[in-house]
């Protein structure tokens, strides 16, 4: 079933709030990223402890999508993602005036678990508001978010934390979260649920479906490597280079922008050959970890290492979505589901993986981690079939409509 046409002005005007959902969601999640050390340095607790942050709000938003999008399949989408917001507002609140560390990871546990279901609805729901022509275009406007994240969200986190402090940058994020709640009640109409899926179905796909399967493997490795070198940049800099608050702001923003144009460049070289494209950019991404473990220790190197970083991050980011879309074109929602799952919780266990690194054998480690896991990524992807290598637009896009 497909969803009657809307005015345009509020179909895209809808498609920006939930775009904007997107930055408020995956900004709170990276926050951490850009305050470890004044974070550890004011809670009394070592930077691989204050990774937990990252660890378990990426557990909960994985390991709980699943089973809490089966369990409201029957809620107006509007209605859900209005909750997940007023969650994301008040936790980012209780964060900033926390007494204790326990209860920050607490807040951030049940923060993670509204996370995860937004990534698993948020493309679906914009794609609904449009004509059906438009559809694809609104769910990459949707994923901009991603490097809107990156390049403004987590950089200007760090510039805050660094003029305020970093409770007053939680503060202004609940805010900001609670701008965003403000703006989906407005824009977004009513969306009835139009798709009911039950856990057993969503679990049993990779089972049936072997290019899936190994997406998902690839998704695993790729996300441990990254976010487990990304989480401990920060430390990372400061250890090898010397590097200042400042100049920090500067290399994060630096990393998104390369992310942004990444993306952009996917755009275009996904269709033509997309298991080349996650390929490339996954030789990027081991070349840029071992440019910041060679050349990293001066500024200069440091910049080149996070340009090139960025760049490739981009370009794997677009390509994994679109090889889970090219492996499962008959079951989107179930399948983007699952990658969420597999993102969401590498998210968590290479924060998790990184901090061990860092506190018994020093941040140096973590990159050399992230090198290990990004090269097993493209090993498990050169192995697989070429059934998920064909490009989306052929395989996927006409599901990306069904109702």
């Amino acid at each position: 079933m497909t969803v009657p046409s809307r005015p345009a002005l509020r179909g895209w005007g809808g498609v920006a709030a939930i775009t904007a959902s997107l930055f408020v969601f995956l900004t709170t999640e990276l926050m951490p990223v850009g305050l470890l050390t004044p974070l550890s340095g004011s809670l009394d607790i070592s930077v691989g402890v204050a990774a937990l942050m990252v660890t378990l709000y990426g557990v909960s938003a994985g390991l709980g999508v699943t089973f809490i999008v089966a369990w409201t399949r029957r809620v107006n989408r509007r209605v859900l993602l209005a909750t997940l917001l007023a969650i994301l507002a008040v936790g980012n609140l209780v964060t900033a005036v926390s007494p204790n560390y326990p209860l920050v990871l607490a807040t951030r546990l049940v923060m993670g678990f509204a996370s995860g279901v937004f990534w698993a609805i948020g493309v679906s729901m914009a794609m609904r508001l449009v004509p059906e022509r438009q559809a694809s275009r609104a769910s990459a406007v949707v994923m901009s978010g991603i490097s809107i994240a990156t390049v403004v969200g987590i950089p200007l986190g760090t510039v805050l934390e660094d003029l305020t402090g970093w409770r007053t940058t939680f503060l202004i994020w609940a805010g900001l979260s609670l701008a965003v709640l403000l703006a989906v009640a407005v824009m977004v109409p009513s969306l009835p649920s139009a798709n009911a899926v039950s856990v057993r179905e969503v679990f049993g796909l990779p089972l049936k479906n072997v290019p899936l399967r190994s997406v998902l493997f690839t998704v695993v490795l790729f996300v441990l490597g990254h976010f487990g070198a990304y989480t401990f940049v920060r430390p990372f800099l400061e250890e090898k280079a010397s590097a200042g608050a400042l100049f920090i702001t500067m290399v994060l923003i630096v990393f998104g922008v390369g992310g942004a144009v990444g993306n952009f460049v996917a755009g275009y070289t996904v269709n033509r050959s997309l298991k080349g494209s996650f390929v490339v950019g996954g030789v990027g991404l081991v070349v840029s970890l071992l440019l910041l473990l060679t050349v990293g220790g001066s500024q200069v190197g440091a910049v080149v290492a996070l340009v090139l970083w960025g760049l490739s991050f981009g370009v794997v980011q677009l390509s994994q979505v679109n090889m889970t879309l090219a492996a499962a074109p008959e079951t989107f929602e179930a399948a983007m589901s699952l990658n969420t799952m597999a993102y969401n919780t590498s998210i968590a266990l290479g924060a998790l993986f990184g901090g061990l690194f860092a506190d018994h054998l020093g941040v140096t480690s973590v990159v050399w981690l992230g090198v290990a896991l990004t090269a097993a990524s493209l090993l498990v992807t050169s192995g697989a079939g070429r059934r998920a290598s064909r490009p989306a637009a052929e395989a996927a896009e006409p599901s990306l409509i069904k109702k």
